[in-house]
């Protein structure tokens, strides 16, 4: 007779469930409880780096959760603590020393909160991933089972069964945040995706926060010399016509450069987003005109402004750029979509000097700027 894929230990009516995420722990919670398993949730993860990504993925987790009723538990974040738990192994590869040291150090805290709850056994969603080793996961859940006394460690494959399968269907059905790297910051730079890329961008960007302001106003002297130098080689100099934008708080701060340039005379004109799909253009006059729009964007109200190859210059906000002149946005693609249409566009890049990378990594149809200013 064959072996059921998933074998609950003799005696098993609870278990604490130590849970990286909330994909990965869905399947698993839907399996026990079917099966008269009865999970608590421990969220332990001091690996996961920055501290926004662990928020994200600890409100996931906790949504789930409670959505289903079932008890969780937050552990503690020591993401300095976890540094020294690794110290020197930083440089192993995927798969490494370093990874069974994290999953020892977790599975460890984990045995001592099932010891604390008075819960006999204890498992791990960590096995349900193809990126990690299972024999690396169950010998760090064997050396916390010693470490702690009478509390038993499931080592599982929760792979298997149709847990996987079943896995990414859930992810869909609950609009879980899937995210795009193990956790740590070195796993993070091995996979260097756009997704890694902003969350790196938005932790510099509170690093540089009190910087903000002066870098700013340093960029948009620049900015000014560049549209000056463009207007003098222009064939009808008195006057320009600007694609500008509006800018979000953490945005380099363009305002004082829109403003002067319609004093001087010149068209500027800012993006507006229609029916949360595409990007149109407005004139604007001042800031009385300006409204409330998309994602807390201010944008003008007035006419649209359909007349693209009069354009001279666009200023185009990002995330990041690289030298080549590769832009990463915030991920919706309206610039991209918009830019695309107008091909013999001059397009100027506009970032904090932080926000120049080494390489960006880019798609087919990412727009390229003629030139970035920082």
């Amino acid at each position: 007779m064959k072996e059921p894929a998933i074998k609950i230990p003799e005696g098993c009516t609870e278990v604490l469930l130590h849970a990286c995420c909330a994909p990965c722990s869905s399947a698993i919670v839907e399996w026990l409880v079917a099966n008269g398993v009865r999970p608590t949730i421990f969220y332990y993860n001091p690996n996961i780096w920055p501290h926004e990504e662990y928020e994200i993925r600890k409100q996931e987790s906790k949504r789930h959760a409670e959505s289903l009723g079932i008890r969780w538990i937050d552990g503690d974040y020591d993401h300095e603590a976890w540094g020294q738990w690794i110290c020197g192994l930083e440089n192993q590869p995927e798969r490494g020393l370093r990874c069974e040291q994290c999953f020892t150090l977790r599975l460890t805290a984990t045995a001592r909160k099932a010891q604390e709850l008075g819960i006999k056994y204890f498992a791990t969603t960590l096995a349900s991933s193809r990126w990690k080793s299972l024999e690396q996961i169950e010998r760090a859940g064997k050396q916390a089972e010693e470490t702690v006394p009478d509390i038993t460690f499931w080592a599982q494959n929760w792979r298997k069964g149709g847990l996987q399968e079943r896995r990414n269907q859930l992810l869909k059905e609950y609009g879980f945040y899937n995210q795009q790297y193990c956790g740590c910051e070195f796993s993070a730079h091995s996979v260097p995706t756009k997704t890694v890329l902003r969350q790196q961008m938005r932790m510099a960007k509170r690093q540089h926060e009190a910087q903000l302001a002066s870098m700013s106003e340093a960029i948009v002297n620049r900015l000014q010399l560049l549209i000056t130098q463009h207007s003098t080689q222009n064939t009808k100099p008195s006057s320009l016509t600007i694609m500008a934008y509006w800018p979000l708080k953490d945005e380099v701060d363009i305002r004082p450069l829109i403003n002067r340039l319609v004093a001087e005379g010149h068209t500027v004109v800012l993006p507006k987003v229609i029916d949360n799909e595409q990007m149109e253009l407005r004139r604007y006059t001042s800031c009385d005109d300006l409204v409330e729009g998309a994602f807390h964007i201010m944008e003008p109200a007035g006419e649209p402004f359909v007349d693209h190859e009069q354009i001279d210059v666009a200023l185009v906000p990002g995330v990041a750029f690289d030298a080549a002149g590769h832009r990463l946005g915030r991920g919706r693609g309206y610039y991209d979509r918009f830019l695309t249409s107008c091909p013999t566009l001059f397009k100027i890049g506009v970032c904090f000097p932080f926000q120049r990378v080494a390489e960006v990594p880019a798609e087919a149809h990412d727009v390229m700027m003629n030139e970035v200013i920082s």
